[in-house]
Protein backbone atom coordinates (compact mmCIF):
# COMPACT_ATOMS: atom_id res chain seq x y z
CA UNK A 1 0.00 0.00 0.00
CA UNK A 2 1.66 3.26 -1.03
CA UNK A 3 0.89 6.86 0.25
CA UNK A 4 0.98 9.76 -1.00
CA UNK A 5 1.85 13.17 0.54
CA UNK A 6 -0.17 15.81 -1.05
CA UNK A 7 0.66 19.06 -0.34
CA UNK A 8 -2.03 21.17 1.54
CA UNK A 9 -4.57 23.16 -0.81
CA UNK A 10 -3.08 26.20 0.44
CA UNK A 11 0.43 25.65 -1.14
CA UNK A 12 -1.18 24.83 -4.49
CA UNK A 13 -3.41 28.04 -4.28
CA UNK A 14 0.12 30.10 -3.35
CA UNK A 15 2.29 28.25 -5.83
CA UNK A 16 -1.03 29.42 -8.89
CA UNK A 17 -1.01 33.14 -7.44
CA UNK A 18 2.45 33.22 -8.08
CA UNK A 19 2.75 32.32 -11.64
CA UNK A 20 -0.44 34.13 -12.18
CA UNK A 21 0.68 37.31 -10.85
CA UNK A 22 4.63 36.80 -12.55
CA UNK A 23 2.74 35.86 -15.88
CA UNK A 24 1.14 39.36 -14.95
CA UNK A 25 4.06 41.28 -14.29
CA UNK A 26 5.94 39.58 -17.37
CA UNK A 27 3.29 41.19 -19.54
CA UNK A 28 2.22 44.29 -17.90
CA UNK A 29 6.61 44.79 -18.35
CA UNK A 30 6.31 43.78 -21.77
CA UNK A 31 3.61 46.26 -22.90
CA UNK A 32 5.40 49.36 -23.34
CA UNK A 33 8.12 47.65 -25.23
CA UNK A 34 5.55 46.19 -27.74
CA UNK A 35 4.04 49.51 -28.72
CA UNK A 36 5.66 51.86 -31.68
CA UNK A 37 6.63 55.40 -30.98
CA UNK A 38 5.06 57.96 -32.62
CA UNK A 39 7.25 59.85 -35.36
CA UNK A 40 7.12 63.12 -34.32
CA UNK A 41 8.05 65.77 -37.18
CA UNK A 42 9.45 69.16 -35.64
CA UNK A 43 9.83 70.57 -39.24
CA UNK A 44 9.10 70.12 -43.08
CA UNK A 45 9.93 71.38 -46.29
CA UNK A 46 8.30 71.27 -49.56
CA UNK A 47 9.10 70.29 -52.90
CA UNK A 48 7.56 70.13 -56.25
CA UNK A 49 8.70 66.98 -58.47
CA UNK A 50 7.01 67.67 -61.49
CA UNK A 51 2.79 67.14 -60.97
CA UNK A 52 3.88 66.03 -57.40
CA UNK A 53 3.78 67.97 -54.32
CA UNK A 54 6.03 66.24 -51.35
CA UNK A 55 6.51 67.50 -47.70
CA UNK A 56 9.36 66.26 -46.12
CA UNK A 57 9.62 65.81 -42.49
CA UNK A 58 12.51 65.63 -40.58
CA UNK A 59 12.41 64.55 -36.58
CA UNK A 60 14.87 66.59 -35.46
CA UNK A 61 16.07 70.13 -36.74
CA UNK A 62 18.64 71.47 -36.92
CA UNK A 63 20.04 68.05 -37.89
CA UNK A 64 23.75 67.03 -36.72
CA UNK A 65 25.94 64.39 -38.27
CA UNK A 66 25.85 61.20 -36.78
CA UNK A 67 22.76 61.57 -34.99
CA UNK A 68 19.96 59.35 -35.59
CA UNK A 69 16.47 60.85 -36.88
CA UNK A 70 13.76 59.53 -38.96
CA UNK A 71 12.53 61.33 -42.66
CA UNK A 72 9.35 60.91 -43.94
CA UNK A 73 8.02 61.89 -47.45
CA UNK A 74 4.64 62.06 -48.08
CA UNK A 75 3.51 63.02 -51.58
CA UNK A 76 0.10 65.29 -51.88
CA UNK A 77 -2.63 63.02 -52.20
CA UNK A 78 -0.92 59.79 -50.49
CA UNK A 79 1.28 57.18 -51.35
CA UNK A 80 -1.50 54.67 -52.78
CA UNK A 81 -1.19 54.29 -56.15
CA UNK A 82 2.68 55.51 -56.64
CA UNK A 83 6.38 54.31 -55.93
CA UNK A 84 9.96 56.23 -56.55
CA UNK A 85 13.02 56.59 -55.74
CA UNK A 86 15.14 58.68 -53.31
CA UNK A 87 18.35 60.35 -54.63
CA UNK A 88 21.03 61.63 -51.70
CA UNK A 89 23.75 63.17 -52.36
CA UNK A 90 26.17 65.22 -49.47
CA UNK A 91 29.67 64.41 -48.45
CA UNK A 92 28.81 61.43 -45.88
CA UNK A 93 26.90 59.24 -49.00
CA UNK A 94 28.05 55.69 -49.97
CA UNK A 95 27.74 55.56 -53.52
CA UNK A 96 25.54 52.37 -52.64
CA UNK A 97 23.21 54.33 -50.41
CA UNK A 98 23.19 57.13 -53.89
CA UNK A 99 19.77 55.64 -55.09
CA UNK A 100 16.87 53.67 -52.80
CA UNK A 101 13.62 52.71 -53.05
CA UNK A 102 10.61 55.13 -51.49
CA UNK A 103 9.40 52.41 -48.90
CA UNK A 104 6.60 52.91 -46.35
CA UNK A 105 8.14 54.35 -42.91
CA UNK A 106 8.00 51.41 -40.35
CA UNK A 107 5.98 53.45 -37.66
CA UNK A 108 4.17 56.11 -39.95
CA UNK A 109 2.79 53.87 -42.76
CA UNK A 110 0.50 55.95 -44.51
CA UNK A 111 4.08 57.75 -45.83
CA UNK A 112 7.03 56.96 -47.35
CA UNK A 113 10.31 57.03 -45.22
CA UNK A 114 13.51 56.72 -43.37
CA UNK A 115 13.64 54.72 -40.10
CA UNK A 116 16.50 56.16 -37.20
CA UNK A 117 19.27 57.38 -40.14
CA UNK A 118 21.76 59.38 -39.27
CA UNK A 119 24.02 61.22 -41.73
CA UNK A 120 27.18 60.58 -41.15
CA UNK A 121 29.49 63.54 -42.25
CA UNK A 122 28.41 67.46 -42.00
CA UNK A 123 28.17 69.67 -44.70
CA UNK A 124 25.00 70.12 -47.55
CA UNK A 125 23.10 67.73 -49.01
CA UNK A 126 20.20 67.36 -51.59
CA UNK A 127 17.02 64.78 -51.31
CA UNK A 128 15.90 64.36 -54.89
CA UNK A 129 12.66 62.39 -55.63
CA UNK A 130 11.97 60.35 -58.64
CA UNK A 131 8.14 59.93 -58.24
CA UNK A 132 5.45 57.28 -61.12
CA UNK A 133 1.99 57.67 -60.29
CA UNK A 134 -1.41 58.08 -61.61
CA UNK A 135 -0.37 61.88 -63.19
CA UNK A 136 3.27 60.49 -64.40
CA UNK A 137 6.65 60.79 -63.67
CA UNK A 138 8.21 63.33 -62.00
CA UNK A 139 11.24 64.53 -60.41
CA UNK A 140 12.37 67.00 -57.99
CA UNK A 141 15.33 67.75 -55.67
CA UNK A 142 15.19 69.80 -52.22
CA UNK A 143 18.98 71.37 -52.21
CA UNK A 144 20.48 72.72 -49.12
CA UNK A 145 19.64 70.30 -46.38
CA UNK A 146 22.69 71.60 -43.98
CA UNK A 147 24.19 68.71 -41.62
CA UNK A 148 25.93 70.39 -38.80
CA UNK A 149 29.32 68.96 -36.67
CA UNK A 150 28.30 66.25 -34.51
CA UNK A 151 27.67 67.67 -31.18
CA UNK A 152 29.37 66.81 -28.23
CA UNK A 153 33.44 66.27 -27.71
CA UNK A 154 35.65 64.53 -30.57
CA UNK A 155 35.38 60.33 -31.25
CA UNK A 156 38.30 59.40 -30.03
CA UNK A 157 38.06 60.64 -26.45
CA UNK A 158 34.41 59.59 -26.46
CA UNK A 159 35.82 55.89 -27.26
CA UNK A 160 38.73 56.36 -24.54
CA UNK A 161 36.86 57.33 -22.22
CA UNK A 162 34.19 54.54 -22.82
CA UNK A 163 36.69 52.03 -22.54
CA UNK A 164 38.16 52.85 -19.32
CA UNK A 165 36.36 50.25 -17.54
CA UNK A 166 36.88 47.23 -20.04
CA UNK A 167 40.25 48.14 -19.36
CA UNK A 168 40.21 48.41 -15.46
CA UNK A 169 38.40 45.05 -15.72
CA UNK A 170 41.16 43.46 -17.72
CA UNK A 171 43.64 45.07 -15.02
CA UNK A 172 42.01 43.54 -12.40
CA UNK A 173 41.84 40.18 -14.00
CA UNK A 174 45.48 40.34 -14.97
CA UNK A 175 46.18 40.91 -11.14
CA UNK A 176 44.23 38.12 -9.92
CA UNK A 177 44.74 35.75 -12.39
CA UNK A 178 48.90 36.18 -11.18
CA UNK A 179 47.99 36.15 -7.65
CA UNK A 180 46.08 33.12 -7.59
CA UNK A 181 48.69 31.57 -10.16
CA UNK A 182 46.39 28.32 -10.49
CA UNK A 183 49.80 26.11 -12.63
CA UNK A 184 51.60 26.50 -9.58
CA UNK A 185 49.49 25.98 -6.72
CA UNK A 186 49.92 22.11 -4.54
CA UNK A 187 46.97 19.55 -5.22
CA UNK A 188 44.55 20.12 -2.84
CA UNK A 189 43.80 16.75 -0.72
Amino acid sequence: MSTRIRAPRTRRYHRLAVMALVTALSLAGAAPGMATTPVNIVHTERVQAGPYGVTVGFSVWPIHAMRSLDFTFMPDGGIVGKSGKLLLNGPGIKSQDHVTPLVRHPRKLDTWGLDVKALNAPGTYSFGFAIDGPLGHGEGTLHGVTVLNRPGPPLALSWTIGSLPFLGLIVVLVVAWRRIQPGHQPPAI
